[in-house]
């Protein structure tokens, strides 16, 4: 059939089929008759191209996805047939979903982001698309038309949460509407991109016993470091990028009391905490007169001013570490935090490197007095070579001897062996030393609780 009128989706076209209402508005233009051939790659780039060049973008954007796909793989029917196309049932939907994630959502990345088996989605330009499941990366069909398309869906991740990013401002961090984590670099600085880094926010709640569900820890581990959080120790959550960090301070958050007040800094908001009063800050860029920007520094002054209970810092990594032990050091116990670091030990050279960052002007035994009075434990989380994600460390701050900060582990993982299928298997060492804060535990009536879980021995 050729059309010759404007045709609308409305009684006589779409209406029975698509399930829309009389009152709404035709959203596609006059499309010109003829007849199309060619291959079938090139008969659906003709489809998709007839079909976003006619629509009208803020009528579709009022309707609601189910009733614009199937609106959408009805219209595409009608105009493969019009144009002598040959396109099957699937070709059809699966158009019609393209068109839709293009329209509303973030074009091939949507089918991944429905994925749960999906952690992460690295974008290495247009072609190449890499996601990580149960901790391996592999290589995704999904590919982005161009590299036009592929900057159309990052302005439009920036522009959701009021940041931009172009040859300007050529990085930038972002979240998504599900609260998953986006980071973007844009040419010049991508020489094959705009590169896309993806971390994925997690749909179902992850508590302890997940954990030791996934291997991560043991009831044992889990068991200390409940009591830890209980007693309202500080506590320092180091590890690599992907390790868990994140997911674990999730998890230890569920165990701050709900009659709390928490302050949250973060760079791009990822923390999912359940307590009903908790107050999120995040930072902001600078504009484009290079004004305005507020870091996690200012925050975390900020968060001094607003009676915290506890401060929980997304992630440590510049002169923020100041502040953040002076929250430690001032009465808000219970403060977390995360940090890039290989060991724990490392973690406290990291720390103390990061207040001197600030150009405080301290001397190295000044800092490494207050890093040793507001940390009480760090939790070392490491991605091994098996795609597991586990506890190493659990590392309780003792004090100072001289000029060097005296730490204990209390949990040391060790690889015992390597099963048929790669897995790795292990168990932890336990030192069943007395612990530093035994007033503080003491003080909670948690001190025979955390002997006796040390007691339980490794499992």
């Amino acid at each position: 059939m050729i059309v010759t009128e404007k045709p609308t989706f409305g009684r006589r076209r779409v209406l029975p089929d698509a399930g829309f209402t009389d009152n709404q508005e035709p959203f596609l233009a006059k499309l010109s008759p003829g007849a199309s051939q060619g291959a079938p790659k090139e008969a659906i780039e003709q489809l998709r191209e007839i079909c976003l060049a006619q629509l009208e973008p803020a009528a579709a954007a009022a309707m609601p996805p189910e009733l614009l796909a199937k609106g959408m793989e009805r219209l595409i029917g009608e105009i493969a047939t019009e144009r002598r196309i040959q396109l099957n049932g699937r070709e059809q939907h699966a158009l019609a979903r393209e068109l839709v994630h293009d329209m509303r959502g973030l074009g091939p990345l949507e089918p991944l982001l429905e994925d749960d088996s999906i952690a992460d989605i690295m974008v290495n330009g247009p072609d190449k698309i890499f996601v990580e499941r149960r901790g391996k990366v592999e290589v995704s069909s999904a590919r982005f038309r161009d590299r036009a398309h592929l900057c159309g869906i990052c302005q439009r991740i920036a522009t959701a949460v009021g940041r931009r990013v172009d040859e300007s401002s050529p990085m930038v961090d972002a979240r998504l509407k599900d609260g998953s984590r986006v980071n973007i670099v844009f040419t010049p600085l991508a020489l094959d991109g705009p590169y896309v880094s993806i971390r994925k926010f997690g749909k179902k709640t992850i508590d302890f016993a997940k954990l030791i569900e996934f291997g991560a820890l043991t009831e044992q581990v889990a068991r200390v470091l409940q009591i830890a959080a209980r007693a309202r120790l500080n506590i320092v959550i180091s590890g690599g990028t992907g390790s868990g960090k994140t997911t674990l301070m999730n998890a230890l958050s569920r165990l701050i009391d709900p009659g709390e007040r928490v302050v949250t800094v973060e760079d791009a908001a990822e923390l999912q905490l359940q307590q009903p009063h908790v107050v999120r800050l995040e930072t902001r860029p600078p504009s484009l007169e290079g004004h305005g920007e507020i870091t996690q520094r200012d925050l975390v002054r900020n968060a001094l001013r607003m009676r915290p209970d506890r401060i929980i810092i997304g992630e440590v990594r510049g002169a923020e570490a100041f502040d953040m032990l002076q929250a430690m050091n001032t009465g808000h116990d219970g403060s977390m935090s995360t940090i890039h670091a290989n060991t724990t030990r490392d973690a406290l050279t990291r720390i103390e490197n990061m207040v001197q960052m600030g150009n405080m002007g301290l001397p190295s035994r000044a800092i490494r007095t207050q890093i040793a009075g507001a940390v009480d434990l760090i939790v070392q989380v490491e991605r091994h070579r098996d795609g597991g994600r586990r506890i190493t460390q659990v590392t309780e701050i003792c004090g100072m001897e001289e000029d060097v900060i005296i730490i204990n582990d209390i949990f040391h993982f060790e690889v015992v062996r390597e099963d048929a299928q790669g897995r790795l298997h292990g168990h932890y060492k336990v030192s069943h030393a007395r612990p530093a804060s035994q007033r503080r535990l003491a003080y909670f009536g948690l001190d025979q609780a955390w002997m006796e879980a040390l007691q339980g021995g490794a499992r």
